[in-house]
């Protein structure tokens, strides 16, 4: 799977939301300053996250944004597909092609299943889980992420 700047701009700057108590705004300038991004990006990622309803926006001097519903209602899916893509088998069997304008084993091949595999889990480990998942130092998160998959 590869991991768009988009993506992974874009889920930090989800984090930044869903470490603060429900409702509470954060502006973009103060995002943008702990995540090292320029404001204008953050505004242009905080907008496509609110275009797919994650997020919402408050006007004014004390506005900026919050999270639409609590971040253990919001799934890593959820941010990809709003911020780029998950990788599909077509995708990658159309992607790689050679010299050919089709793979020359678009009729039979022992490969597709094997993407087709990881495809599936992908989408079902974002899917199934959150960003209230997320939030925590590394070795926390790693270790409610390893009690979920044993």
């Amino acid at each position: 799977m590869k991991i768009t700047a988009q993506e992974e701009y874009g889920l930090r700057c989800l984090l930044q939301l869903a470490k603060l108590p429900q409702d509470q705004v954060v502006s973009v300038k103060e995002v943008a300053s702990r995540e090292g991004l320029s404001s204008a990006y953050v505004e242009k990622l905080l907008r496509l996250l609110s275009k797919a309803g994650l997020v919402h926006s408050l006007r004014g001097i004390r506005g900026g944004y919050a999270l639409n519903r609590p971040s253990s209602a919001i799934t890593l899916g959820e941010v990809v597909r709003a911020l780029g893509t998950v990788q599909t088998t077509d995708h990658i069997c159309n992607q790689f092609t050679g010299n050919a304008l089709a793979c020359t084993h678009l009729m039979d091949c022992g490969i597709r299943s094997v993407w087709s595999g990881l495809t599936i889990y992908i989408k079902h480990f974002l899917d199934s889980t959150t960003l209230d998942n997320l939030v925590g130092n590394e070795r926390a998160v790693t270790e409610r992420l390893a009690k979920r998959w044993v």
